[in-house]
């Protein structure tokens, strides 16, 4: 462990979850290991522009036309809540800062005091998702993460995850949510997996099939994903949290730290990891 963590940057979480204990040395070559994930942000992200995608209320206002919802930015007014709560009988609180789903809740404006509780916080319209992504599991709004490469010129996909919850109301993977790899027809091709290392087929509270789930609108969500990776050029690598609606895709959030995303070595018969697509692509040599 000590040697991976000098040698390929792998912390101790990346080698239990990209499972060095089962690669050589020239296979643990190319896994993508959170350190050489620092490295691209570091190259490819601007840190003076990083804000926009690290606070909800500026992200949704530089993105606007890609969320396909409402929402309503801190400090409001009584009459601007007002205004933002007519016709809606939930509405989805999110901390502008937080991270992994943490502390976003979907509550009842009739049985809370949102302007007292939650003036501070970012509002928006519930997303109702698309029915074939609602059958997976209807208690969260399960997305696509998305990873983009813009280089000045043309923007470029990495790859795509389809996200799903399990007992909450988020699909964040750090929150009890599980993730699946996508092919580049929105296909699953791995069982899910969750941060206990738990493998689902099949998903353990909907008992509907996982492997081989086809993502609706698969190829609108990527159009999306390319189009808006072109909108902030310092910000060149992001992770696009995108869902389906049954009219189309919109996006979630996009972060400016996507997280490492790889298929684990026990499901892929190659052993070889995402790296080396990763530095054709973006041009560099980790």
């Amino acid at each position: 462990i000590l040697y991976c963590s000098i040698k390929y940057q792998a912390a101790f979480y990346d080698y239990l979850e990209f499972e060095f204990y089962l690669l050589n040395k020239e296979q643990r070559k190319t896994y993508l290991t959170n350190g050489k994930n620092n490295e691209i942000i570091d190259l490819f992200n601007d840190k003076n522009y990083r804000h926009i995608f690290d606070n909800k209320d500026e992200f949704n206002d530089h993105f606007k036309k890609y969320l396909k919802r409402d929402f309503l930015k801190p400090n409001f007014t009584k009459e601007q809540l007002g205004r933002f709560l007519e016709n809606k009988n939930k509405v989805v609180v999110k901390p502008i800062s937080g991270v992994g789903g943490e502390g976003i809740k979907i509550i009842d404006p009739t049985k809370e005091n949102i302007f007292k509780n939650y003036r501070q916080c970012l509002l928006e319209e519930v997303i109702i998702q698309h029915k074939k992504l609602a059958q997976l599991y209807d208690k969260s709004v399960n997305s696509i993460r998305i990873f983009t490469f813009f280089d000045g010129n043309k923007a470029t996909i990495i790859q795509a995850v389809l996200k799903i919850g399990n007992k909450g109301i988020v699909d964040n993977f750090s929150s009890g949510g599980m993730y699946a790899f996508l092919d580049d027809k929105g296909i699953v091709i791995t069982p899910a997996i969750d941060k206990d290392d738990n493998v689902y087929g099949i998903h353990p509270t909907s008992k509907k099939q996982i492997l081989g789930f086809q993502v609706p609108m698969f190829d609108e969500a990527i159009k999306l994903a390319l189009e808006a990776a072109k909108e902030i050029p310092q910000i060149q690598y992001v992770g696009w949290d995108i869902t389906i609606t049954k009219d189309g895709p919109c996006i979630i959030e996009g972060n400016s730290y996507p997280g490492v995303f790889q298929i684990k070595p026990r499901f892929n018969k190659s052993k070889i990891g995402i790296l080396p697509k990763y530095e054709k692509i973006m041009k560099i040599k980790l």
